[in-house]
């Protein structure tokens, strides 16, 4: 059984249909890529699966229970399961670090202030940036944001993550890190990883399997090295020549 059954799906903004009838399974234990045109819909799915945006068709189910249509509360509830790393970090600036880190597990849990204390510093040495409880965020670069961001997101060990563009704006030293650390959190934590990006070299680097958004359904899914091989017309004009002869020399 799928960990997330996304059957049906449907989302549109006015005119606009972004989801048009979307099927997904999404397993436990694997690192899964949506990929896809810009505006095709890969955020506002990720944000479908976390009870964000409400859908106008179809059905989501979570570890075999539909959460379409529940109630705030259930959601609450859901997410306690789920990490997000938001595209823009979107760390608190009024709160330092440790606050940041911590935020969830005050919010959510029954921990005492020194087990939230260690919980955080163990995250922290996660994500390679052990010892910056007291840093403001205004004083981190963009990457050590990411990295904070993703603290937070995994500091309530989920059970999934998701990862909203998670090397966006980020130089290439910094995807490669973000990177690395999002396959040894996997390893770590062994958690289930969904990942929105538009770097389809970082997506076939750290991918189990992906899974392409367009015309608002899944057109396709597989390995990635099966996205590389494949006649389908969809596929190969989203990926392009130049970029399949650099996917395949790396």
């Amino acid at each position: 059984m799928a960990l997330f059954e996304v059957r049906g799906l449907r989302k549109a903004f006015g005119p606009n249909k972004v989801l048009d009838g979307l099927d997904l399974d999404i397993y436990a234990g694997e690192v899964i890529t949506i990929i896809g045109e810009s505006g095709s819909g890969k955020s506002v799915l990720l944000k479908a699966m976390m009870g964000l945006i409400e859908v106008d068709g179809g059905t989501i189910r979570f570890d075999g229970d539909e959460v379409t249509g529940q109630s705030e509360q259930g959601w609450v509830a859901t997410r306690q399961r789920i990490g997000m790393l938001f595209q823009e970090s979107a760390l608190f600036d009024s709160l330092n670090v440790y606050e940041n880190v911590g935020y969830a597990l005050r919010e959510q849990t029954s921990m005492t202030e020194e087990e939230i204390a260690t919980r955080v510093a163990e995250t922290l040495s996660l994500v390679a940036l052990p010892g910056i409880e007291l840093m403001a965020p205004s004083d981190l670069s963009g990457g050590m944001r990411k990295r904070v961001a993703l603290a937070r997101a995994v500091a309530v060990r989920p059970e999934i993550v998701f990862y909203d563009e998670p090397a966006e704006g980020l130089d290439p030293i910094n995807v490669t890190r973000v990177n690395r650390l999002l396959l040894g959190l996997q390893e770590s934590l062994h958690v289930t990883s969904v990942v929105v990006t538009h770097n389809l070299k970082a997506a076939f680097t750290i991918s189990d399997r992906l899974a392409l958004i367009h015309d608002g359904q899944v057109a396709a899914t597989g390995a990635p090295e099966s996205f590389l091989e494949t006649e389908d017309p969809v596929v190969r004009e989203f990926i392009g020549d130049r970029m399949r002869k650099v996917l395949r020399a790396s």
